[in-house]
C-alpha cells in the first residue's frame, strides 16, 4: 500500500542552535557489537542491537564527527565523502566536483558511478541536473557530459571544500564564479555582457565527443582536470578548519531509522522521473529515472546508494526563462533514507558557505551509514509529490 508524506509530518522545527548531541536512531553491530571510537558515532541516547548487546544498552561515549585520523587504521583515514578509511593523502586532497547533464539525450552519462555523493537539482524549468563528487579517480577516464553552472551547484561544492568543474556558466552565477569563495575550472572563457570568467584554463581541458549531439557531449578526465588545477593554481589541500560534511557510523555499526520503512523512494514529479528502490541484499538504494535504470557507461552498472536524502529548499523564479534562485542558507525540512528505513529531519547551516547539517526533532544530528549517498534538493512546493512505500 502507498504511503504519501505531505508536509505537514515533516515540519520539525528546531529551537536556534539547539544542537546537543547526535543521534543514529539505531546502530546495528556486524562485528564485536560494539560501538568504537570511529570516524562517526552516536548520542548516548543511540543503542547497540546484536546477538549479545541487549537492545536498551546505553552506547558508548559519543566519538567524533570529524572523521578523526587518529581513529583510523594506520596510516588512514576516514573520508569527507565516504566515511571508509582511505589513504590519508586521499582523505585530505581536496575533491573534485563535476557538473553532469541529466536530460535524456545525456544518458547514459560515464564516470557517475565513481562518485561517492551526487546531487541533484534543478536547473531550469523542471529539467535537473547532478553535481558528481569524486576522490582517488585517477582511473576514472571519461567523466560526463559536462554542462554549465547554477548557483545552487557552486553551494553545494564549498559544502564539501571541493574543487568546481563545469562548462559555462548562466548569469546568475557568474559574480561569484569570479570570487575567491569557490574555485571553479570552467570550459567557457568569456560570458557574453559579463566578461573573462577566473576559471577559465584552457581549450584542453574538456573535449566534444563527436558521436554525441551538442550541447550534450562534453567530456573531461582526471588528467584534464589536473592539468586545470595546475594552471589555476588552486589549493589541492583540503582546508585545515574543514570538519566534514556528513556524520557517518562507526567502522562496523549500520545505522537504521524508526520513523518508517522504505523500499520505494520517488522524491518529486521532475523531467526526468527518478525514483530508487531498495534492495535488501545490498543494502543499497538502487536508482531509476527516464522510466528505468540509471547506468554508468563505462561499467553498464546501475547506481546505487547506501543513502538518500531529500533536501527541501525554497525556490524562486529568476526570470520567465526557467533559472531558479535556490535558498541553501535558511535551512528547512529534510528525510533520510537508509537501510530501507527513513527519518524525518532539519537541516541548517551555521555559515552561508559551510556544510548543511540535519538534525533530529530533539536537536540532534543525524548520522548515515559509511558509503555512497545521493543527495535529492527539491522545492518546497513539490513536497506533496513525494512517495515512499
Amino acid at each position: 500500500m502507498k504511503k504519501r508524506i505531505v508536509s505537514a509530518t515533516l515540519c520539525l522545527v528546531l529551537a536556534a542552535s539547539a544542537v546537543t548531541g547526535v543521534s543514529a536512531t539505531s546502530l546495528v553491530g556486524v562485528g564485536d557489537n560494539t560501538v568504537s571510537e570511529g570516524n562517526a558515532g552516536a548520542s548516548e541516547e543511540a543503542v547497540v542491537s546484536g546477538d549479545d548487546v541487549s537492545a536498551d544498552a546505553q552506547a558508548s561515549e559519543p566519538a567524533a564527527a570529524d572523521n578523526s585520523q587518529d581513529s583510523a587504521p594506520d596510516g588512514q583515514a576516514y573520508s569527507y565523502l565516504s566515511g571508509l578509511p582511505v589513504d590519508a593523502s586521499v582523505r585530505d586532497t581536496r575533491p573534485m566536483s563535476v557538473m553532469i547533464d541529466n536530460v535524456s539525450a545525456a544518458t547514459p552519462q560515464s564516470g557517475i558511478g565513481s562518485a561517492w555523493v551526487i546531487y541533484e537539482a534543478p536547473a531550469q524549468y523542471d529539467y535537473n541536473r547532478l553535481l558528481a563528487f569524486f576522490e582517488d579517480y585517477a582511473d576514472v577516464d571519461r567523466i560526463g557530459p559536462v554542462r554549465s553552472c547554477r548557483p545552487c551547484f557552486i553551494d553545494f561544492a564549498t559544502e564539501f571544500d571541493a574543487i568546481y568543474a563545469h562548462y559555462g556558466q548562466v548569469v546568475y552565477a557568474f559574480d561569484t564564479l569570479n570570487t575567491d569563495i569557490v574555485d571553479n575550472i570552467s570550459g567557457l572563457q568569456y560570458q557574453d555582457a559579463a566578461g573573462e570568467l577566473l576559471g577559465y584554463a584552457g581549450e584542453d581541458i574538456y573535449y566534444r565527443d563527436e558521436s554525441r549531439a551538442a550541447p550534450h557531449n562534453v567530456y573531461t578526465n582526471y588528467d584534464m582536470l589536473q592539468l586545470g588545477i595546475e594552471r589555476n593554481e588552486y589549493r589541492t589541500q583540503i582546508a585545515d578548519d574543514y570538519s566534514g560534511h556528513f556524520l557517518f557510523a562507526p567502522d562496523g555499526e549500520r545505522v537504521t531509522y524508526t520513523d518508517g520503512t522504505a523500499d520505494y523512494i520517488r522524491p518529486d514529479l521532475y523531467d526526468n522521473q527518478p525514483y530508487f528502490e531498495y534492495d535488501a541484499q545490498t543494502g543499497k538504494y538502487n536508482r531509476f529515472q527516464f522510466g528505468g535504470p540509471h547506468i554508468d557507461d563505462l561499467t553498464g552498472e546501475q547506481l546505487a546508494f547506501d543513502n538518500v536524502i531529500i533536501q527541501y529548499c525554497e525556490f524562486t523564479a529568476a526570470d520567465d526563462n526557467g533559472y531558479w534562485f535556490t535558498d541553501m542558507v535558511s535551512g528547512g525540512d529534510a528525510i533520510l533514507f537508509t537501510n530501507g528505513t527513513y527519518q524525518n529531519a532539519h537541516w541548517e547551516k551555521e555559515s552561508e558557505w559551510g556544510p548543511a547539517k540535519y538534525y533530529d526533532a530533539s536537536g540532534n544530528q543525524i548520522a548515515i551509514n559509511q558509503g555512497k549517498t545521493f543527495v535529492c534538493v527539491v522545492q518546497n512546493s513539490v513536497k506533496d509529490d513525494l512517495e515512499i512505500r
